[in-house]
């Protein structure tokens, strides 16, 4: 149930279209340690795309070419991340970036987690779009406004109390 801008009594009818269509995407916060500046990352897949292992490399491939230097990933233990064959390998060949693993089920811990949960249910919340075109450009234009507020991105990795210094 979210507020609208009906008339009161009335019942607002958002019409949409139920075809199931579904935008999967891969993301990441990251966080400078010298100069404490995050920033938000996030490449978009296909219509009805299953992240896999190979987009897992890609967007690392995309992340390392924008953030120079060392890395350190904090990703859950989900089988397309460091456990996948194809992700070793390219980790295997950039001993510059560095894994580590949330706990099992604490999706609380990952703060991109309450990035999509701000996405999706604060910012479009009675989005009801024709269509994945329609769709993909929204979410596009919500992580581009996103990526631009740092107190935000912040509040959500303080709000894990991971135990970051920010």
């Amino acid at each position: 149930m979210r507020r609208t801008y009906a008339p009161c009594g009335e019942t607002p009818i958002l019409r949409s279209w139920d075809r199931h269509d579904r935008i999967s995407a891969i993301g990441a916060i990251t966080v400078s340690p010298r100069q404490q500046r995050l920033n938000l990352f996030v490449t978009l897949l296909g219509d009805d795309a299953n992240a896999s292992a190979d987009d897992t490399v890609r967007f690392l491939r995309q992340l390392h070419q924008h953030i120079h230097g060392p890395l350190t990933i904090v990703w859950d233990r989900g089988n397309i991340h460091d456990r996948a064959g194809v992700v070793r390998a390219y980790l295997a060949r950039h001993p510059e970036i560095a894994t580590e693993r949330f706990p099992a089920y604490a999706p609380e811990l990952n703060p991109e987690e309450l990035v999509w949960q701000h996405t999706k249910y604060s910012r479009m919340s009675n989005l009801a779009a024709n269509n994945t075109v329609a769709l993909r450009r929204r979410l596009a234009d919500e992580f581009r406004t996103l990526s631009k507020q740092s107190q935000l991105l912040r509040s959500f990795i303080q709000h894990t109390e991971l135990p970051l210094l920010l």
